[in-house]
């Protein structure tokens, strides 16, 4: 029998268990690292929100994950949302002091390869990344039909005091009727052979160890440490019709050809101009015309 306070039990859910703090500090937080601190919450507003209102009492390489996310942020204020303990809600706070500032836009970009690739290793699911900060997912159709892209995951980067926030979320074990929208997906829903947070986050962040410290090695410089390259290689949006929905209400409809230096997405428009875009939705089209995919 359940008891009455059972949806507020850590354990309410055997399904879903809480993280291992200990294992996890035991395991991230190293001499040399790059974790300093790992603090995991049961529930909070925005993972975002707590760090970047600490941001000049921390130490670089802080990490807080949060258990419930009960505002989490997207990109253009969207919101974020998912049962308790059905996926990786974390942000980590970054000085990358010695790289030119101009060079920081790259950081969400990085937490995304870093995200995809530690993500499929540990979850053994091919990962793609949408332009510019979205983590999708195959998810097979109904009746053996083909597989549907989806979203299963984001990175959000804020500017924090003298450093960057940057947010990763991830959809792990949310089953269909779940799903915040018929668009988003999860690693399980995508067929994951693993679905355990703490080896989801383990790898996420070792992984977002490794990548970080390359491009800090090369000075912020996204070609030098591979990092460009790693990018456009497991980018879903390059050589894909797209749309972007830019500031200000104006969109732009081309094929997505390239990733610049700089990590804008470069469009190649039906006037045979190449545009570079910063900032904006995209929105991946069958064709020129076409639907949406």
């Amino acid at each position: 029998m359940t008891s009455p306070d059972a949806p507020h039990n850590r354990w309410s859910d055997l399904g879903r268990p809480p993280l291992n703090v200990t294992a996890l500090r035991r395991g991230l937080l190293r001499p040399g690292a790059l974790w300093t601190s790992l603090e995991v919450v049961e529930s909070t507003g925005s993972t975002n929100s707590d760090l970047a209102g600490r941001a000049g009492a921390l130490a670089e390489g802080a990490v807080l994950v949060a258990e419930e996310q009960t505002a989490g942020r997207g990109r253009l204020e969207r919101t974020w949302t998912a049962p308790p303990r059905s996926g990786l809600f974390l942000s980590v706070y970054l000085e990358p002091s010695g790289v030119p500032m101009e060079r920081w836009g790259w950081l969400p970009l990085l937490a995304g390869v870093a995200a995809a690739t530690g993500l499929a290793k540990s979850a053994g699911v091919d990962m793609a990344l949408k332009w510019p900060n979205d983590l999708l997912v195959t998810v097979a159709g109904a009746a053996g039909g083909p597989g549907e892209e989806r979203k299963a995951g984001g990175i959000l980067a804020e500017r924090a005091g003298d450093g960057v926030v940057v947010g990763i979320g991830v959809n792990a074990t949310l089953r269909a009727d779940e799903l915040p929208t018929p668009a988003a997906g999860s690693l399980g829903l995508a067929g994951a052979v693993s679905t355990d947070r703490e080896t989801l986050l383990r790898a996420v962040l070792r992984s977002l160890e490794h990548w970080y410290g390359q491009w800090r090695a090369a000075d912020g410089d996204a070609a030098g440490c591979g990092l460009q390259a790693a990018y456009a290689a497991g980018c879903a949006t390059l050589d894909r019709s797209v749309r972007a929905e830019l500031p200000g209400g104006k969109a732009l409809i081309g094929e997505a050809v390239a990733i610049d230096g700089d990590g804008r997405l470069v469009l190649s428009t039906a006037d045979g101009l190449q545009q570079p875009v910063s900032a904006g939705d995209i929105v991946h089209l069958r064709g020129a015309e076409g639907g949406l995919t």
